[in-house]
């Protein structure tokens, strides 16, 4: 039997405002959100697992400097970058995760290889960066990682003596596609993330994330922890969310929503509401997340202004969006 396939993904969430967003900024998230859903949708089409699409997405996101992961992961305090990952599988919540990878291109090939060829679920620096010389994934030098726009961010918050949370606010260099948006930093989160129910019914979801801007003494967000920041379970759902990490993790996000379907037997998208809404937003919890569960539904909260983000199924045409609609 065939069942319903389904692919979300996100790109960060925060204020997204329409009057600092440029013509030829939008289209470029437009187009690197599509790119990445269909490729990850190509996967399911195929009759590929979840897990494979969800992976395929997100390196997609990794491999674009518009989005806080992967190459356009932005800067510590140190001046180098330390990336976060995780992946879930939802057949037996198999899951792997890394924090603070500052060598690896892709983040999520490595969380996938602490999943399969590990006894464990979260590995930190160095030894996911080890792990991934070991298999022989590719490894880039912090040139590779460079962008003038994520160079600029850091040199603003290290003299107004803060932590930020993705983009400065300060004018972008004129250069390279990372450039193309100005805008609010301490409202943008830019973790990148996908989930996705293949044709046999089974979820599965990844995050990945270069966290924030100035950040110190080697913090870690909600991104690479299981239940926080992702999850999935074919029972219920799989989950991939993005915001103020510290607040996602306080209030268990991906696993609170499954918890109201598995024990309340609550519907996705109304789990979903009762979370973002009722729960993170009074709370002080700006962000979002994207969801499927065990049927194909789809869900896409966020109690900010906007959240990159972008859905394609079985069911429904390709949809991609970044404002409140």
């Amino acid at each position: 039997m065939i069942y319903p396939f389904a692919l979300a993904l996100h790109g960060g969430a925060g204020t997204i405002s329409r009057t600092l967003m440029t013509p030829a900024a939008e289209l470029a998230y437009r187009q690197a959100l599509q790119v990445a859903t269909e490729a990850g949708y190509a996967v399911l089409r195929q009759g590929g697992p979840a897990l494979d699409a969800v992976e395929t997405a997100v390196r997609s996101l990794e491999d674009c400097p518009l989005f806080n992961a992967g190459k356009g992961a932005v800067f510590t305090h140190e001046g180098h970058h330390e990336m976060d990952a995780a992946i879930m599988d939802g057949r037996d919540r198999a899951a792997g995760a890394v924090a603070g990878a500052r060598t690896v291109q892709n983040p999520i090939r490595v969380a996938r290889l602490v999943m399969e060829k590990t006894d464990h679920v979260l590995l930190a620096h160095p030894g996911n960066d080890e792990l991934a010389r070991e298999h022989g994934l590719p490894t880039q030098p912090a040139e590779y990682f460079f962008t003038e726009h994520r160079f600029a961010q850091l040199q603003e918050a290290l003299a107004d003596g803060k932590m930020r949370l993705d983009h400065s606010d300060a004018k972008a260099p004129q250069a390279g596609p990372a450039a193309l948006a100005d805008e609010d930093p301490k409202k943008k989160m830019g973790t990148v993330g996908a989930v996705a129910r293949d044709q046999h019914g089974n979820l599965a979801a990844a995050t990945s994330t270069g966290g924030m801007t100035n950040k110190r003494y080697s913090r870690i967000g909600d991104s690479p922890i299981i239940g926080a920041g992702t999850f999935a379970d074919n029972r219920t759902c799989a989950i991939s969310c993005t915001g103020h990490g510290e607040f996602f993790l306080r209030a268990v996000v991906a696993h609170d929503i499954s918890c109201l379907m598995d024990y309340r037997g609550l519907s996705l998208a109304e789990a979903c509401r009762v979370v973002v809404h009722d729960k993170l937003a009074p709370a002080g919890g700006e962000g979002g997340l994207v969801a499927v569960d065990g049927f194909g539904n789809m869900a896409l909260p966020f109690n900010s202004d906007g959240m990159y983000r972008a859905s394609l199924s079985s069911e429904s045409p390709l949809y991609v969006g970044i404002y409140k609609d």
